[in-house]
């Protein structure tokens, strides 16, 4: 198969990944032509996406011979064979590698802008180039995957030649490649469009990936909550989302719905409204108050002029419900998933954003709650309870969680992809 360009490549490269997608997984692309490829997968994957800068490290009379390579984090793989062949010693060797190491180093503050390297401690690092030939490179990208604690390390690229793990090792757990023809003499010939990438470009897809980390402070600032914040491009507007019962910003229901969204162009930021300490007190959930001051914080963090709204479920319904009825609050919308807007309590009357109620047919209790709820808010206007036939209250029946989706999509839409920003509206 030839490949139209990178774009298309990372497009079918993703295609062979979907089975990671939600997972708390990083994408690590390598400069300069793997970055386009990577951004691909990221984006299909719904992971943070960044570099993992490596530079090969040349035989000194013929550069273009490759000795080794070398990583950030100090990671190293050198090809004893030619070193011998060359006849390179520990002096040439050196002086290569100070040289590569301080380009190394440039290159790497040059594409993240001065951010620090997404965290890959504890995740699935995959790790993602346009090809592979020597396998130099990808190894020392994989080892300074290792070296800095991931927990599980795919290499995955569009095309290699037959065989190529073998060049690759154990310094990989798993591997993914959909073309392996046994005519590869090079990467390039399977890309009809295979230009140079540039320095500008990668710096360019590092800043516009759609997704990306984030760390959100709230209280005085001391308490950093981990997140990820989704815009895509020219995004109408942005849903901050309210996980309940502990759950966190990794809820597979919450990131279903997200995707939704973030399809039709709303950006949406998923965080932990709690701290693994505070979410091992079960208290803390059931903590309306907080939850909310922690949801209120990080919109104020976010500091953007697009509207806003906000999705509850379970217990962060009512949160979001009472951090909607905040003094000052500009919540456009907001849309709460088999929740708890009960516990929501008095500020239920204070709520003025237009609000959608969506419960299960097969959840009695909860809809009982959320009726006597929409008649407590009668300053919202339009607010409307929706009921999924059948479905209980996670909505795993087949199809609810689709119709969740659809329904929060055609909510936000109406009520804040049609809005004036705020700096546009005042």
């Amino acid at each position: 198969m030839i490949f139209a360009n990178r774009v298309e490549a990372g497009r079918r490269l993703a295609a062979e990944l979907h089975e990671l997608r939600g997972r708390d997984v990083v994408v690590l692309g390598l400069p300069r032509g793997g970055v386009p490829v990577a951004a691909e997968v990221a984006s299909a994957l719904r992971a943070p996406l960044d570099v993992t800068v490596v530079r090969k490290l040349g035989v000194p009379y013929r550069p273009e011979v490759a000795m080794g390579a070398i990583a950030e984090d100090g990671a190293r793989v050198l090809n004893e064979d030619v070193l011998r062949t060359a006849g390179v010693d520990e002096d040439r060797l050196a002086a290569v590698e100070a040289a590569e190491r301080a380009e190394l180093d440039r290159r790497a503050r040059e594409y993240r802008g001065g951010r620090s390297p997404v965290a890959v401690a504890g995740r699935t690092a995959v790790i993602v180039d346009d090809g592979i030939a020597t396998g130099a490179t990808a190894r020392a990208a994989c080892r300074a995957a290792r070296t800095r604690g991931a927990r599980r390390i795919v290499l995955a690229v569009p095309v290699a030649p037959p065989g190529w793990e073998g060049r690759v090792g154990t310094d990989a757990d798993a591997f993914v490649c959909p073309e392996t023809p046994p005519e590869f003499m090079a990467v390039g010939q399977f890309y009809r469009d295979f230009p140079q990438t540039s320095d500008a470009e990668v710096v360019e897809r590092l800043r516009h990936g759609s997704t990306r980390e984030v760390t959100v402070p709230v209280g005085d600032g001391s308490t950093l909550l981990p997140g990820e914040l989704t815009l895509p491009e020219g995004a109408s507007g942005v849903v901050l989302f309210a996980h309940g019962a502990g759950s966190g910003r990794l809820s597979p229901r919450n990131r279903f719905v997200a995707d939704s969204l973030n399809a039709v162009g709303l950006g949406t930021l998923l965080f932990d409204l709690l701290t693994e300490e505070e979410a091992e007190d079960r208290a803390n959930v059931f903590d309306v108050g907080l939850l909310a001051a922690r949801l209120t914080d990080a919109t104020a963090w976010l500091d953007t002029p697009l509207p806003l709204g906000y999705f509850g479920a379970s217990t962060g319904a009512a949160a979001a419900l009472w951090a909607a009825a905040e003094p000052g609050a500009r919540i456009g919308a907001v849309v709460s998933r088999g929740g708890r807007p009960d516990l929501a309590d008095q500020r239920l009357p204070e709520v003025t954003a237009p609000t959608l109620l969506i419960v299960g047919g097969g959840d009695p209790q909860v809809l009982e709650l959320n009726r006597e709820a929409q008649q407590a808010m009668r300053a919202a206007p339009g607010t409307r309870l929706s009921v999924v036939p059948g479905a209980t209250h996670l909505f795993p029946e087949p199809g609810a969680l689709s119709e969740v989706a659809e329904l929060a999509r055609d909510w936000f839409l109406t009520h804040l992809a049609g809005a004036a920003p705020a700096a546009e509206a005042a």
